[in-house]
């Protein structure tokens, strides 16, 4: 659904993008991640035909984004980290105007709108003025406006910036309805938990360069370099600590009760091997664990922070 090879963009002396090399298939949902300015805007951007980059190749659906952009806009639906309503009309009104932007006939609106309002949950808020709703609200609507044409790609900007936890919830929400239907989307966000529970992959960028692209846990494996194992035994920590610190891959140890708390750096046959060879050496085993390391700790440990930009 979105190819981007080699996709350069540069402001001035500032070079925002440097080089990135993206599949995205369709039906999925993509996490873009990084720290503010690493250059995620930008890419989208240039997605969604905004902006024109200075090299490379970025195709939705088959279509040069530079080449045919009128026809890549009829496929795609762009939220922005930053919107603007026209606080003056109602909320169907709003949708009304997007709706006969695209040349959707009247009375094929009359049927759309309440079916978009009723998926982002602003039924009860059809006849309400724009100024009216909260940020929540507005972001909804907003989103409502990107599906007003029914695109096969949502491109989504920071959907949850500056949203209270009860309004973030409700986005994720729809966010996976959107999913549900077959809908392609890019999400951008530099607050990682917010993307967990509804993407299929993730990218990380930092400095314009994609930097690891791939499944939580894949990335979480590749990049994260030490796992932590919790071992529960029956006495012997002592020496069941000096045993795993003489193991090759045992990076560290520490007793913290009844409880051995591991820095592991091998893979899954490898951690197998471990336990089976502490079992084998007659300490008792109550219980072994492996802590998941949350995606703050996977930023963290792949990028270094991100510098200001236009992005």
């Amino acid at each position: 659904m979105i190819e981007i090879q080699g996709l350069k963009k540069s402001f001035g002396s500032f070079q925002a993008v440097k080089g990135i090399d993206l599949f995205i298939p369709k039906g999925c949902v993509f996490g873009f991640v990084g720290p503010n300015g690493a250059g995620k805007s930008t890419t989208m951007s240039i997605l969604a035909t905004l902006m024109l980059p200075d090299e490379g190749l970025v195709k939705v659906d088959g279509i040069d984004v530079t080449e045919q952009p009128h026809e890549v806009r009829k496929r795609i639906g762009y939220m922005p980290d930053f919107f603007g309503v026209y606080d003056q009309l109602k909320t169907d009104e709003y949708l009304h105007f997007y709706g006969g932007s695209y040349g959707i006939p009247w009375k094929e609106r009359e049927e759309l709108i309440p079916q978009l309002l009723e998926l982002v949950n602003l039924s009860d808020k059809r006849h309400a003025y724009v100024d009216s709703l909260s940020r929540g609200m507005k972001q909804r609507l907003c989103l409502a406006r990107c599906l007003v044409h029914d695109p096969d790609l949502l491109i989504l900007d920071e959907p949850a910036s500056g949203l209270d936890p009860r309004a973030r919830i409700e986005m994720r929400e729809i966010l996976k309805e959107l999913k549900s239907m077959g809908k392609t989307i890019i999400i951008s966000s530099h607050i990682l938990p917010e993307l967990a529970e509804m993407v299929d992959e993730i990218g990380v960028i930092e400095h314009g360069q994609m930097i690891a692209v791939g499944n939580i846990n894949h990335i979480q494996r590749q990049l994260m370099a030490k796992r932590q194992l919790s071992i529960k035994t029956r006495g012997r920590q002592e020496e069941l600590k000096s045993f795993l610190l003489d193991q090759p891959l045992v990076q560290g140890v520490f007793i913290d009760g009844d409880k051995l708390e591991v820095q592991f750096s091998g893979q899954d046959d490898e951690q197998a091997a471990l336990l089976k060879l502490i079992v084998q050496s007659d300490y008792e085993v109550i219980s072994y664990q492996e802590h998941q390391s949350d995606l703050e700790d996977i930023f963290l440990a792949i990028t270094k922070g991100g510098g200001a930009e236009h992005a």
